[in-house]
């Protein structure tokens, strides 16, 4: 077949010929193949947003669940500032967690935890899907991922989720730190009306619009895109350091999500600190009777370093590693264990 296949009078493969070669088996069996990996290629190509989106809400449901306890107290602990004396309502974040559950009980502990669940599902989704959307654009037309494009996809994916940090963490520290201020009013006879985050949410867009809500949007977006920054390359690298799923997805075994969550977690935000302790008190609406008052992100860190020292940055922050730790550390073992690809009946792949 092949002579007859090249031998012409004109020099040209006449059709025929050209024909019945490639209707040899061996002709059907290879283009089946380079068919099958075209279709492959085309199909890691495609980023599947949708059960990236599902399974970041989940995590951070979950997540939150389980720390907002903890978070609570650690937003009371940054927003309380020291009087002319040294007084202070909590010493620690023991003290601050027994006095809290002995006031206000095991539900005063989850203070504006409606709120965070309720928002805390779009905010998760965005963080996460965008992360992983990001490093997926950003590679190399090699594949790969420098650290630099690494930290590039963690910022863009903190600034993509301000939107809805903002409002979030804005209702919720008004809520965890509402307790604090009844306590403080009721040492000096006096007595606070009770609110809810509806309230809040309904006053601010009333007398402030919408822009009402974003008040600490400077500050958060430095917290969450220097957050972000360090704590996605560096889960990253962490996580492709563990033992893989026997399924051929290429992610690894839950365990190691989590523990790679968890390192990750706490030193990003022992590293991000000082912006999230600004951040929470520019974003508490009210303040206690002597305690001051701050207008933007520069006035805050002037005033707070004057009157407590450079301390008062990294207030909270050991309660922060340990609120962070187990969110991250459960919300990426959720998210990489793939529930949405499970229900929806898609492979779950590496990104």
């Amino acid at each position: 077949m092949l002579p007859a296949l090249w031998k012409t009078q004109t020099g040209e493969v006449k059709f025929w010929s050209m024909r019945r070669f490639l209707q040899s088996s061996f002709e059907k069996t290879l283009f089946k193949k380079i068919a099958d990996m075209a279709s492959a290629s085309a199909d890691t190509k495609q980023f599947p947003l949708v059960p990236k989106i599902i399974n970041g809400g989940i995590a951070g449901i979950i997540g939150v669940s389980c720390v907002f306890p903890l978070d609570l107290v650690k937003t009371r602990l940054q927003n309380q500032q020291v009087g002319p004396n040294g007084e202070r309502m909590y010493k620690s974040m023991f003290d601050c967690f027994k006095k809290t559950y002995k006031v206000e009980g095991y539900f005063g502990m989850y203070r504006g935890s409606a709120v965070n669940i309720l928002l805390i599902t779009p905010e998760k989704a965005i963080k996460l899907a965008a992360n992983d959307f990001f490093r997926h654009n950003l590679r190399t037309k090699d594949g790969q991922l420098p650290i630099t494009r690494q930290m590039a996809a963690g910022g863009l994916a903190g600034l993509c989720q301000i939107v809805i940090t903002t409002p979030m963490e804005l209702l919720k520290i008004q809520m965890q730190d509402a307790g604090r201020l009844a306590a403080q009013a009721k040492e000096a006879g006096k007595t606070l009306p009770k609110t809810s985050a509806t309230q809040i949410a309904l006053e601010l867009i009333k007398t402030k619009g919408i822009t009402g809500l974003y008040k600490g949007t400077g500050a958060t977006m430095l917290r969450d895109v220097s957050f972000s920054v360090v704590y996605f390359p560096l889960f990253a690298t962490l996580n492709d350091l563990g033992p893989r799923k026997a399924d051929g997805s290429g992610e690894a075994v839950f365990w190691c999500s989590f523990l790679s969550g968890c390192a990750a977690g706490s030193l990003a935000a022992l590293a991000v600190n000082p912006f999230d302790v600004i951040k929470t008190r520019l974003q508490a609406l009210k303040k206690a009777e002597g305690e001051m008052q701050f207008n933007g992100v520069a006035d805050c860190i002037k005033k707070t370093f004057v009157s407590e020292g450079p301390k008062a940055f990294f207030k909270g922050g050991l309660c922060r590693m340990i609120v962070i730790a187990p969110l991250f550390g459960i919300a990426q073992m959720v998210y990489f264990l793939g529930v949405a690809e499970s229900i929806l009946g898609i492979k779950q792949t590496k990104v």
